[in-house]
This record gives structure tokens, C-alpha cells and sequence, in this order.
């Protein structure tokens, strides 16, 4: 049974910086695309990051890019995001796919077939 399970989020000041985590069980990390999306309030979600299976390319949304470094770590996935800006405000999600072209990330909000239930992140003084 896959399973994504995010931590880590929580409030953090302007110019600060947080780190997500994604426990993954179920699956062979590197034989799936991990990526991150987030959602915020009133607004589609939209996918920022993921990393190819088999140690291939990550790819990052432009408004993360050079901010937000993604990792894969044994069975765990992890978001640094740093100079954080009010605007990466949103609930953050883990997901996974075998098949899913990471090159995509930028343009979609969904194509992944498993999903974890999120972590929010408040950027605020």
C-alpha cells in the first residue's frame, strides 16, 4: 500500500526558511516521479517541484526557482524553501507517480496517482 505522509510545515517569518518532509512506504522511491504541489486559499493548486525516478533531472516551478531545493534521501523526500515570501503561503503536498515526466511540473496541477494529505505553511510577520 504507497503511502505519503508530509511534516514539517508550520509558520515562518518573511526571508526564513522551513523544511518539508515525505515519508514514503509502499513503493521503490526511485522507480517513481516525487513531486511537491501546494494550494493556496482560493487558488488552484500548482505543482513546484519534483524529482525524475532513477536519479534523474528535478525540475522547479519559476517562482520557487533558486529558493526551494528538493531532495530524495533513502524513502524520504524533502523541500528546503528558503527567502520564503508571503506568497508561498498554501497547504503542501507530496505525491507520486511510476510514469508521471517531471519536465510537466511547471504546467499542471495534478497527473499523479498518489497523493499525501499535506502540511500548511503560513509565511507571515
Amino acid at each position: 500500500q504507497v503511502q505519503l505522509v508530509e511534516s514539517g510545515g508550520g509558520l515562518v517569518q518573511p526571508g526564513g526558511s522551513l523544511r518539508l518532509s515525505c515519508a514514503t512506504s509502499g513503493f521503490h522511491l526511485n522507480s517513481y516521479a516525487i513531486a511537491w504541489f501546494r494550494q493556496a486559499r482560493g487558488k488552484e493548486r500548482e505543482g513546484i517541484a519534483c524529482i525524475s525516478p532513477r536519479s534523474g533531472p528535478t525540475y522547479y516551478r519559476d517562482s520557487v526557482k533558486g529558493r526551494f531545493t528538493m531532495s530524495r534521501e533513502q524513502n524520504t523526500v524533502h523541500l528546503q524553501m528558503d527567502s520564503m515570501k508571503p506568497e508561498d503561503t498554501a497547504m503542501y503536498y507530496c505525491a507520486a507517480d511510476p510514469t508521471f515526466a517531471c519536465e510537466w511540473i511547471r504546467n499542471t496541477n495534478d497527473g499523479m496517482d498518489y497523493w499525501g494529505k499535506g502540511t500548511p505553511v503560513t509565511v507571515s510577520l
